[in-house]
């Protein structure tokens, strides 16, 4: 039998949320994995499906008090193909509406927006924790949203789903130039007359 833990309604109601959708997420991953046509994509899928695992996990051994110990997580961002910046002959074709299987490119994009979202909210939640650890649990999967973003952008990019324009050299040495250092080398002090 466990101890029950106290938690503070805000988080407990979040982190509830957050393995809930964790396991929606699972689940979807098995969908879209039995769609998907390049191996390549399907890896990076399974990698990621096997993160959310964990993460779930760790959420309900939380959740039931089950003592889990949390090690602050550094983020670490894998370079798998070297993205490309400016475009080349982008395009997008039309969706179709009445699609029973999806590409590779909406697969891709779908899991690329769901990180992204995860990351966010993930923060969200962290900051308006008041349990260190399971405010160190969301910090932990805004940590791992972020990364798996990082994995599924580096995958569109290299394909040409998803191209990063950039702007023009005169344009961008220009911002660069407005932007100037400030004097101040101390922190902010605050000086008191005596």
């Amino acid at each position: 039998m466990h101890t029950q833990q106290r938690f503070a309604a805000l988080e407990f109601l979040e982190t509830q949320e957050a393995v809930r959708t964790k396991a929606a997420h699972i689940e979807l991953y098995g969908v879209l994995f039995s769609m998907v046509s390049d191996q390549h994509l399907k890896d990076i899928l399974y990698n990621q499906q096997k993160r959310m695992i964990e993460g779930y996990n760790f959420g309900v051994n939380l959740l039931q008090g089950r003592g889990v110990q949390l090690h602050p997580h550094t983020p670490e961002l894998r370079v798998y193909e070297r993205p490309q910046t400016g475009l080349q002959q982008p395009s997008m074709p039309a969706p179709n509406p009445n699609a029973t299987q999806l590409s590779d490119v909406s697969i891709s994009t779908i899991a690329l927006n769901l990180h992204k979202a995860g990351a966010s909210m993930s923060m969200q939640w962290a900051c308006e924790c008041v349990d260190p650890q399971v405010r160190q649990y969301h910090a932990t999967s805004a940590n791992i949203c972020q990364e798996m973003a990082w994995e599924m952008f580096q995958y569109m990019n290299y394909r040409g789903y998803y191209q990063a324009p950039q702007l023009a050299d005169h344009t961008m040495r220009t911002m660069i130039q407005a932007v100037q250092p400030s004097g101040q080398q101390q922190p902010y002090q605050t000086h008191f007359n005596h």
